[in-house]
């Protein structure tokens, strides 16, 4: 299935509620991934409102952290019909807003290491009531074991929220609970060419390596939460926003790659838990 016209059948849904996740190849074609680098190599904002991670082994990722989608190509890949409506599908036909984005950056022989986390160990504190939330993980480069790709520990899910502590500048899931729950589940290395994606449940247990690689390792992430379940205190990212859906030929008929306004960039000073990925 092209991913022009991705959507989620039974069999899809089947596989994502019993691993917690799915990877769709080709979510992004060339074209489309081509403009979703040149919004963020092309300008200013990526570098300007940057949150830097360091992973306490002299490495360091690079984050930027947006609230909603906005009208440039990137805020238009958020609400293609082939996003949403797959996310709406995946959350059991709510209606789902756009939680926030963000740019990953793993850069060549320097990318650091993320701990094995839930993003609903962390969301959960925002006064998200409910695992109604899950994410995009959009690869801009090849993702694989010597650039930094994504680990998850299959059908985690099914554990529940786990606690969650700071280790080393970073959220992370109660270590020992971890450590069992990896003798009994399989870990899977999420390797991806640039478009495909990573769909996964807000409490699949997920971390990634360092990039030892000479190859940098940029994804787009894609957060979202259910209408049904809007956060019941307000914090750094958004209360149900209505989302306005467009067509997927949208991506390529937009030529904004500059004009970023109404995104809303998180204060690198205020980077409370967007630690992630």
């Amino acid at each position: 299935m092209s991913g022009c016209n991705f959507e989620i059948n039974e069999e899809r849904l089947k596989e994502y509620n019993n691993n917690g996740f799915i990877i769709v190849k080709g979510l992004f074609d060339e074209e489309e991934v081509r403009k979703l680098k040149k919004c963020f190599e092309d300008t200013n904002e990526v570098v300007n409102n940057k949150i830097i991670v360091d992973d306490s082994l002299g490495r360091e990722v690079n984050l930027t952290v947006w609230n909603h989608p906005g009208n440039d190509v990137t805020g238009i890949a958020a609400r293609s019909e082939k996003v949403v409506n797959a996310a709406e599908k995946l959350l059991g036909g709510q209606e789902v807003y756009h939680y926030h984005g963000k740019l990953i950056q793993k850069n060549a022989k320097s990318g650091g290491t993320f701990l094995w986390h839930q993003d609903y160990g962390y969301w959960y504190k925002n006064g998200c009531l409910f695992p109604e939330m899950l994410t995009y993980f959009v690869a801009l480069d090849k993702c694989d074991a010597t650039n930094g790709c994504l680990k998850v520990l299959k059908s985690s899910h099914k554990c529940g929220r786990i606690e969650h502590s700071m280790v080393a500048g970073q959220t992370a899931a109660d270590i020992d609970r971890v450590e069992e729950i990896k003798k009994k589940l399989e870990v899977v290395y999420v390797e991806l060419e640039p478009g495909d994606a990573l769909i996964f449940d807000c409490n699949l247990l997920h971390c990634s390596g360092p990039n030892d690689s000479d190859r940098r390792r940029w994804a787009y992430l894609m957060c979202y939460n259910t209408r049904h379940n809007n956060p019941v205190k307000v914090h750094h990212h958004p209360c149900y926003t209505p989302l306005i859906k467009v067509p997927n030929a949208a991506i390529k008929e937009c030529e904004n790659y500059s004009d970023f306004s109404g995104k809303g960039f998180m204060d690198p000073k205020e980077n409370a838990t967007v630690k992630t990925k």
